[in-house]
């Protein structure tokens, strides 16, 4: 179903016609492919790029995701500035589902790190599947890791790159548990969950 065409009264979002222009030439499409990829006519979206419309929330997150973007940037919001290095001090712990992670990156990315301690015994029974990439780097302990039917034991400085698609379990082989560092794209997600569990204490 197309983005409904109907919007707020003129006037109410100022900023966003030039801002539409500016992220579509950014990613390099015409009016007309931008306007197919987003269910929008080539006349309408050349009118919200004119101001002579006002996109709907609906037409808004079908823009962002044609030009790889977000709401906020499309409505001309400048984001926060966020710390490229985050310091151990500020490392909070947070319990997940049986393990426990310290966030090693920063909010609002495409991917975030953690640092994770598996105890032995926790989740290696579920078998997650959901969309994304994981990395994992084995910093202490020895891990096991099924990816598919293929078994595989993970010692101190070896690592895995995979697809979250595949059926995937995790589980510290030793009993005082595994420490790792893992990256995913997929953490700042809502379903976070199907990969660390229900979330204690805290958010992703």
């Amino acid at each position: 179903m197309s983005p409904s065409e109907t919007g707020p009264p003129a006037g109410a979002l100022p900023a966003v016609a030039p801002q539409l222009r500016s992220l579509r030439r950014r990613a390099s499409l015409t009016l007309e492919a931008a306007a197919r990829d987003a269910g929008l006519s080539p006349a309408h979206l050349s009118r919200l790029e004119t101001g002579q419309r006002q996109p709907s929330l609906p037409m808004l997150l079908s823009l962002a995701r044609v030009y790889g973007t977000t709401v906020s940037e499309l409505l001309g919001e400048t984001p926060a500035e966020r710390n490229a290095v985050v310091r151990a001090a500020d490392m909070d712990s947070t319990a997940a589902g049986g393990w426990t992670y310290w966030p090693a990156g920063v909010p609002g990315r495409g991917m975030q790190a953690l640092r994770v301690h598996v105890p032995h015994g926790s989740q290696g029974d579920i078998v997650r599947v959901h969309p994304g990439e994981e990395w994992l780097y084995v910093l202490r302990g020895r891990l096991r890791l099924r990816l598919g039917d293929t078994p595989h034991r993970l010692a101190p400085g070896d690592s895995a790159h995979f697809d979250s698609l595949t059926p995937h379990r995790i589980a510290a082989e030793d009993p005082d548990g595994v420490e790792l560092l893992f990256v995913h794209t997929l953490l700042q997600s809502p379903t976070a969950a199907l990969c660390l569990g229900p979330i204690h204490g805290g958010t992703t």
